[in-house]
């Protein structure tokens, strides 16, 4: 990290910024006034809508019983991770593109790298383990309640934080925190050292979906078999509400691989020849690809309202509980608390009719 870091500074051009027709400028050049603008919009939305949006989440599932359940737990870690995000890092980032550059010192730098790490991490660790959970539970049914009691659940969304942890603190020994004027943040480098480069991306990207993937693939294989009625010695049976709430956390899936998969290759084309590809990677691509991933953390809260009957009611109840507060507590208090020990179910229920285990 430079030693100017708590005065590093960018270049904004205030005027119209035509700047030859390139959306950034070439490298060095100022920024148009327009894409500051831009930058600054997408990134409030988004911590707006992040914060608004988890927080319903996670409300949502400590009032509502049908959705306090073991698949849930992960899910309220997940939110947990996109919260972190929003909280700290994005408003320093808001900071930096508002005063043209970082002029907040070199420990909030790392502290808002660490984060932002801790963020990520956290996020692609708690999709594998929700994976793995909707794994268990559809293709492995007669296990699952075992493996996934209240007391287990919890201790592998501890052990989920826990691995998180320590693959985030290398990054201060190997001093990889730096800021970047490029997006405005204090962020993991990728030019520091290759082989660490190389290691974060398959570790911490590449494994956890490939993990996901064999899920899914395995779930999609045992409903296609369902579907065409092939017969087997146990016919397995998946209730509809069981495809909903697979379909959901499969979408969640899928859109965070595609806001996190531009940067992690770029990362992983600049490590693998960082003198050839680094100066080749456009600014704006580096940008866009930044952003996107900065997005993905406020879209999980809205697939759940789009996909989810009981987190669409639920947050519907919360909402009208502003203009009512005798009315939240009521409903939480009709939920009860000992959902969770006595019927550690899976998560994202999405049907209001079914009983027993599943609702």
């Amino acid at each position: 990290m430079p030693d100017n870091v708590s005065f590093f500074k960018n270049r904004t051009d205030l005027g119209q910024g035509s700047g030859g027709g390139q959306l950034l400028g070439p490298a060095g050049a100022a920024r148009p006034a327009w894409v500051i603008t831009l930058l600054a919009s997408v990134l409030i939305f988004t911590t707006v809508v992040d914060v608004l949006g988890n927080s319903l989440v996670i409300i949502s599932v400590f009032r509502n019983r049908k959705l306090r359940n073991a698949g849930n737990v992960f899910v309220v870690s997940l939110a947990f991770a996109d919260l972190v995000v929003a909280f700290y890092p994005y408003p320093l980032v808001l900071y930096a593109i508002f005063h043209d550059g970082w002029s907040l010192g070199e420990t909030q730098c790392k502290v808002s790298g660490f984060l932002m790490g801790l963020s990520v991490i956290g996020s692609i660790f708690n999709i594998a383990g929700i994976a793995v959970n909707r794994y268990c539970y559809i293709c492995h049914s007669f296990s699952y309640h075992k493996l996934y009691s209240y007391r287990n659940t919890l201790l592998l969304v501890a052990l989920i934080w826990a691995l998180t942890a320590v693959a985030t603190v290398p990054n201060f020994f190997v001093g990889s925190l730096q800021y970047d004027p490029r997006v405005y943040s204090c962020t993991f480098a990728q030019t520091v050292s290759a082989s660490y480069t190389i290691t974060v991306v398959v570790v911490h990207f590449f494994v956890p979906i490939a993990v996901v993937t064999f899920c899914y693939l395995r779930i999609w294989i045992l409903v296609i078999q369902v579907r065409r009625k092939v017969k087997s010695e146990v016919r397995p049976r998946i209730k509809p509400s069981d495809l909903r709430n697979f379909v959901t956390m499969f979408v969640v899936f899928v859109l965070f691989a595609i806001c996190w998969a531009p940067l992690n290759f770029i990362g992983l084309a600049v490590a693998i020849d960082p003198e050839a590809v680094a100066p080749r990677i456009p600014e704006w691509l580096f940008v866009v690809s930044y952003f996107m991933a900065y997005f993905n953390s406020c879209l999980n809260a809205v697939i759940y309202g789009l996909l989810n009957q009981n987190f669409r009611k639920e947050y519907k109840r919360i909402v009208m509980s502003v203009w009512k507060p005798r009315l939240f507590f009521q409903e939480t208090s009709r939920g009860g608390t000992e959902a969770m020990k006595s019927k550690p179910s899976p998560g994202l229920n999405n049907n209001d009719q079914v009983k027993g285990d599943t609702a």
